[in-house]
């Protein structure tokens, strides 16, 4: 019996990015559902009750909700190729701390910046240290992993392709205040997996312009 995989998602997502790369990685034949978010399907809200959120990966009927979760259900679930998470229990301990980092740091601070009228310069800001350290953790490394491309890089590269949305709304220029992490997101944009899972950050910026007014 074939398997039947299925990722509920919005192409802007930097949530669901991650779900595209891993299963990517992992060459994991999906059907793909594009999501409206202002008229969710009954799909969405049979399969993520709880959040209502995207991404949803179907996996033979069965849903697994939030992205880093489902990341690591498909290391587990498709094991050859590219491991995403380490296989020594620290070091996987380590790469899981940074992804809860980047949700509860990096996600929290950059929405700030468009989403909450007066708080743009502040948490522009905060975003900036809260790069720098993600910097600092990276150091000369050319992954986050070393050499390995993996689970924090997964976590954090949809990221990268909101820039422009923090530079624009904040009044920031990240590739100044943070150019390591710069080189780090070309470096990622080389893996195939990452390209043809990332849309333009331009049309990413022009989306939420239209999308909240702000323009």
């Amino acid at each position: 019996m074939a398997e039947e995989v299925i990722l509920v998602d919005l192409w802007a997502s930097m949530f669901g990015m991650r779900t595209r790369i891993a299963l990517a990685e992992k060459k994991v034949k999906y059907d793909y559902i594009e999501e409206d978010l202002e008229n969710k399907s009954s799909l969405l809200l049979e399969m993520n009750p709880v959040h209502k959120k995207i991404p949803v990966l179907i996996h033979n009927g069965k849903p697994v909700c939030e992205s880093l979760i489902q990341v690591e259900y498909i290391d587990e679930t498709w094991p050859g190729g590219n491991s995403l998470l380490p296989s020594d229990p620290y070091q996987r301990a380590h790469a899981r701390f940074w992804g809860d980092f980047i949700d509860k740091k990096v996600n929290v601070t950059a929405r700030r910046i468009w989403a909450r009228k007066g708080e743009e310069q502040e948490a522009s800001n905060e975003l900036i240290e809260i790069l720098k350290t993600l910097e600092a953790e990276l150091g000369d490394k050319h992954y986050f992993g070393g050499d390995t491309f993996g689970y924090v890089d997964i976590a954090l590269i949809g990221f990268y392709t909101w820039f422009g949305v923090y530079d624009k709304f904040g009044n920031i220029s990240i590739e100044s205040e943070c150019s390591k992490l710069i080189a780090w997101g070309k470096r990622c944009l080389q893996r195939e997996s990452v390209a043809k899972s990332l849309p333009e950050s331009d049309k990413v910026t022009a989306f939420i312009s239209q999308c909240l007014g702000l323009e």
